[in-house]
């Protein structure tokens, strides 16, 4: 059967994250995509110029006529836009019709260093946090979870496992903004156990929606009844091709090259 996948994230204009991401990573996966748009952004690979947010009714009803119709089998949340969406996104989840295999991706930074979520909004992710099988931040998105610089690889993994304990979810930490040649991501269990994938860093400026594509594989992949380890693991190897077949569009972040992707379904 094919997997339901629902995207609850925000679009992006120069088609490189969010919602166009997510659904030509779920297609090349084999998933069938179906969404729920947070907020309409103008941006290309230089960055985000406005943001334009979806009423949280609508959101909901997105969602609703989907799962009522169609069926899901995993959810991947990205950028919700604003503390009234995190709360009306975390209602509609708790209500029983939506399977537990969530993969929240805590948008808060954009590639670019832009600012996408604020403080209220930030605080909200708290309680949908705990509905999550796995939250997947970036070394800057975590120092804002926990309050605190990401400055060591103890604190990285100290704090990772506080917030996966507190919240009772995996926490994904993905290794792409530390320095050095060799890239760490780190799945880190509520009960403390790490695992660990070293790779060999990829030098490339087209870097505009790794982390939509890597929480929506992770998405796929639980969605066809892959574990969590597994379904990480096939993410991580889908994003690193998707980078080697990146396109080298526009003049700054560029889109990566998903669509290109064809042998991993």
């Amino acid at each position: 059967m094919t997997p339901r996948i629902l995207i609850i994230a925000g679009s992006d204009s120069g088609g490189g994250a969010g919602i166009q991401a997510d659904i030509k990573t779920v297609t090349m996966l084999g998933g069938h995509a179906m969404t729920a748009i947070t907020a309409i952004t103008a941006q290309n690979t230089l960055g985000v110029e406005a943001v334009h947010r979806v009423p949280a009714n609508i959101v909901a009803q997105q969602m609703a006529a989907v799962v009522e119709d169609i069926g899901v089998d995993a959810i991947k949340i990205g950028m919700l836009g604003g503390a009234d969406i995190v709360a009306e996104v975390t209602s509609q989840l708790g209500c029983g019709l939506y399977p537990r295999a969530i993969v929240l991706d805590p948008v808060m930074i954009a590639t670019s260093g832009a600012i996408l979520a604020d403080d209220r909004t930030i605080a909200a992710m708290e309680q949908l946090g705990r509905l999550a099988t796995v939250i997947t931040p970036n070394l800057p998105e975590l120092a804002v979870l926990c309050g605190r610089e990401m400055s060591s690889v103890e604190i990285i993994e100290e704090e990772a496992s506080l917030l996966a304990g507190r919240l009772g979810a995996a926490i994904l930490v993905k290794g792409g903004h530390a320095d050095g040649d060799v890239v760490i991501d780190r799945l880190i269990a509520a009960d403390g156990s790490i695992a660990r994938w070293e790779n060999e860093r990829i030098v490339t400026t087209s870097t505009h929606g790794t982390g939509c594509t890597l929480s929506s594989a992770i998405a796929t992949g639980l969605g066809q009844g892959m574990t969590l380890a597994d379904a990480v693991e096939r993410a991580i190897r889908f994003v690193r091709r998707a980078l080697e077949e990146a396109p080298d569009l526009g003049h700054g972040h560029g889109p990566m090259g998903q669509q290109y992707v064809t042998d991993f379904r």
